[in-house]
């Protein structure tokens, strides 16, 4: 009996020795995970800092994120433009960094659990980074060398940082008296990585910032003043509050584009190539297009992501030439019906050569937004605006080459994801006031908003309270039939809630389609409804 009770006693003696081990080893995998943290953390400002030395081009997070841009599914892209707008960059960047940031912290833990695992999964980690940097559109010749030096490191950190840890878990589990040493030892290596990642990420930051001169090449462009410029009608403008302005300012201009990070270009470098089927290949800089002389311009914009009722859509007065002046210089040959347009960052757009040619229609490379030269992010130097199309098919930002072509031999970016190669914008109008997030004061109010039927022009403008008679609006007067048009409505509001519905006729009497269709694949329909309160 003593015996079973001594043995009972050695067995809970010795579960807790196993419990107090644990106990003592959990530790151990905080540490790992910081370790892991912190190679991660040096894979990233190692990168960045390469490539301000050697390919500027070659981030890994900026070149992952680009690869994931274009390998996401429709609808998830469609997903972030409609829950972020022009936050969508931000967001995919955030969500690759956290991604990354979870992998570095696997990584510590694995190599904890068996020495070389987390240097191999840095290493894939690399080999991915390698793959989606090298195969960007843009990518330089040294665009390898930023992720591989990068993942070196990382593996490097890594290793010897979980190696320290090993050494001092070790120890204090013998009860060594070199304890207090190998965790100096540690704490030591681990604080001289993260501060080597911070200096190193914080100092590519600072030193791209201090070596783009972009900005303020920008800042001191004059353009040349333009040959002639818009008359924009008395009356144009209701200028009513919550009302969209007539032309949007810059800062609100909306923005969409696979670009993660904005393109820097030098004016004085920037060169449009004209090639493919053309009798002659005709190259411009940024001076031979000022040198045709400038023209202003009213256009609307619109984004094939644009929701019925959305905002992704603006009016702006752009400065520019007359895309059909820089093709007839080319001279495209018989059989070529569309234009590729390229980016920089490798973005292409397919656009009837018809709509670019047209002299009854102004497509232009536009170097001017209202009023001054085009803000970085909407495409300085050069961009291209075509009135009538929806952005994903002519409005190629950061322009670098026109490709005369045929629909059947080329394809645009967004045409194998399932997106239309041709896309004339619908017929739309919107509700911008009252809003459905804004209680209204019973009494006599407006309704407003705006309508465009690009190249045709707006007839009328009708509004349905509450399921009643359409009543006809009062348009603004119009500034061309490219631009939006504003309409208004007095309107008595009574207390309670009440259901408003808007739609337009065209000037050819065509009717805006009542039906909703979603925005694959060349663009929304429908006719808006929104709920006010009042009172």
């Amino acid at each position: 009996m003593r015996r079973s009770d001594g043995h009972r006693h050695d067995g809970h003696r010795h579960d807790g020795r196993r419990r107090n081990g644990r106990d003592r080893s959990a530790w151990a995998w905080a540490w790992a995970a910081l370790a892991g943290a912190v190679s991660g953390a040096l894979f990233v400002g190692v990168a960045d800092t390469v490539a301000l030395l050697a390919a500027r081009d070659a981030s890994p997070v900026i070149a992952v994120g680009s690869f994931v841009v274009d390998v996401v599914p429709r609808w998830a892209k469609e997903a972030a433009i409609e829950l972020f707008g022009s936050n969508d960059k931000l967001f995919l960047i955030s969500t690759v960094a956290v991604a990354a940031l979870i992998a570095a912290v696997a990584a510590g833990l694995l190599e904890l659990a068996r020495r070389w695992a987390g240097v191999a999964v840095i290493g894939a980690a690399g080999a991915a980074a390698i793959a989606a940097t090298v195969t960007r559109a843009d990518a330089s010749p040294l665009a390898f060398l930023p992720p591989t030096i990068g993942a070196l490191a990382a593996a490097a950190s890594v290793h010897v940082l979980v190696d320290a840890l090993r050494r001092w878990r070790g120890a204090r589990e013998r009860g060594a008296s070199t304890t207090g040493v190998d965790r100096r030892r540690f704490l030591v290596l681990t604080g001289a990585g993260a501060a080597l990642a911070l200096v190193a990420g914080v100092g590519s930051r600072i030193g791209s910032a201090a070596t783009s001169s972009i900005a303020a090449v920008r800042a001191a462009l004059r353009l040349p003043a333009p040959r002639d410029r818009v008359t924009v009608p008395s009356g144009a403008d209701l200028r009513l509050p919550g009302l969209s302005p007539l032309f949007t300012p810059n800062t609100d201009f909306y923005r969409v584009d696979t670009a993660l990070t904005v393109p820097a270009i030098d004016p004085d470098t920037w060169r449009l190539t004209v090639d493919g089927l053309v009798e002659q290949r005709v190259q411009l800089s940024f001076h031979d297009l000022l040198a045709m002389g400038l023209r202003e311009y009213a256009i609307t914009l619109t984004c094939v992501s644009n929701q019925v009722g959305g905002d992704l859509v603006g009016n702006a007065l752009w400065l520019g030439v007359p895309l059909r002046d820089v093709l007839s210089r080319a001279r495209p040959r018989r059989g070529a019906d569309m234009v590729l347009s390229r980016s920089i960052d490798g973005f292409t757009a397919s656009t009837p050569l018809s709509a670019l040619t047209d002299p009854g229609r102004d497509a232009i490379l536009a170097v001017g937004m209202n009023g001054e030269p085009l803000p970085l992010e909407h495409g300085f130097p050069v961009r291209m605006v075509v009135p009538g199309l929806y952005g994903y098919v002519s409005a190629t930002k950061w322009l670098t080459e026109l490709k005369v072509t045929t629909f059947a031999a080329d394809q645009a970016y967004w045409t194998p994801r399932g997106y239309s190669p041709q896309a004339p914008i619908k017929l739309s109008s919107r509700i911008d006031t009252p809003r459905i997030d804004r209680a209204l004061a019973a009494g006599p109010t407006k309704i407003a908003g705006v309508a465009w039927a690009q190249t045709v022009g707006i007839r009328k403008v009708e509004v349905q309270i509450d399921g009643g008679p359409w009543q006809e609006a009062a348009l603004a007067a119009p500034v061309n039939a490219d631009t939006w048009v504003q309409w208004s409505l007095d309107w008595e509001a009574t207390t309670g809630s009440h259901t408003l519905a808007v739609r337009a006729t065209d000037r050819d009497g065509r009717l805006q389609e009542e039906k909703r269709t979603p925005i694959a694949p060349n663009g929304s329909t429908g006719w808006q409804t929104t709920v006010v309160r009042v009172g």
